[in-house]
């Protein structure tokens, strides 16, 4: 990456150009400080305490390197769609029942065993950078750094608040009101290590819904949601708390015959490019067996 000084930053020092004009992150400039030039001005290596002056070409090694690149992640040709790709980021439709990332158990059928494959096919190394995470069960968008500024500037948007999000689910009955916010703190339950609970020692969680459309016997409901906050679980967490955990939640409700996972799905995202800052939105279809939950839950009923 190459950057020309501009005359209004003449003076600054290398540092200040980097946290402040740049927006790197504390990390990627602790990686650029210790990786053989990895920062150089007018070609010569130099420390962030260089000071800067107007027309200086400022260098920096970010690319990513392939002794970095992720052994654990085996490229797999697997079935995600590309919402949309550039230089700086990926965002893909993640389908149901595929984790996020590697685990014990789930090594070589991840959104990043797919990223691999197409990184590999370019002859690309592969670093996994997931700006957001969705649950193995929870079908939908997953937005993807490509490069390690890319991230940390992602990173920080995802913490400040600023890249919405907006989910859909089918839960067991109908939200009183049928709009509002879920405003209940969210902590680690006492049993086992992945289930949340509601708790007053909890984590500030935020969660705003609008039901869509409802059963006319009001057993079945179809829920937007938008986190405020991002805390694990947290729509299932709040949806359970209000009394309308969603259909097949084995966890915050019960199983289903309908459906062999929870029924959630990430259906768009809207956020500043991390290289211009234009405004993208994305949007990802229910998937099948939402669809066909839908359509025998409520637009079924709709019509009898």
């Amino acid at each position: 990456m190459k950057r020309i000084v501009r005359a209004e930053e003449d003076g600054i020092s290398l540092l200040a150009l980097l946290k402040n004009k740049l927006k790197l992150s504390t990390r990627t400039i602790k990686v650029l400080k210790y990786r053989s030039g990895g920062l150089k001005v007018n070609g010569e290596e130099v420390t962030v305490r260089r000071v800067l002056r107007a027309g200086d070409t400022v260098e920096l090694a970010v690319e990513d390197r392939e002794e970095e690149r992720a052994e654990s992640v085996v490229p797999r040709k697997l079935p995600i769609k590309i919402l949309y790709r550039d230089a700086s980021i990926t965002v893909c439709n993640k389908p149901p029942k595929m984790p996020t990332h590697p685990s014990h158990g789930h090594l070589d059928d991840t959104l990043a065993n797919a990223l691999a494959f197409l990184a590999a096919a370019k002859g690309i190394p592969f670093v996994f950078r997931p700006v957001n995470r969705l649950d193995s069960d929870t079908s939908g968008i997953v937005l993807t750094a490509n490069d390690r500024i890319s991230a940390g500037r992602m990173f920080t948007a995802m913490k400040n608040g600023e890249i919405k999000k907006t989910y859909i689910a089918i839960v067991c009955g109908v939200p009183e009101p049928m709009r509002g916010v879920v405003d209940a703190p969210i902590a680690r339950a006492d049993v086992g290590i992945l289930m949340r609970t509601v708790s007053a020692e909890g984590r500030e969680a935020r969660t705003e819904y609008n039901t869509a459309a409802v059963s006319p016997d009001g057993k079945y409901s179809m829920v937007v949601l938008r986190p405020l906050t991002g805390r694990t679980h947290q729509i299932r967490v709040h949806m359970s708390y209000i009394g309308c955990p969603l259909v097949g939640d084995f966890l915050y409700g019960e199983r289903s015959e309908l459906i062999d996972r929870h029924a959630l799905h990430a259906a768009r995202m809207t956020f500043s490019h991390p290289e211009d800052g234009r405004s993208i939105t994305v949007s990802a279809p229910l998937p099948d067996d939402m669809l066909a939950l839908y359509e025998k839950l409520i637009r079924s009923s709709d019509d009898e």
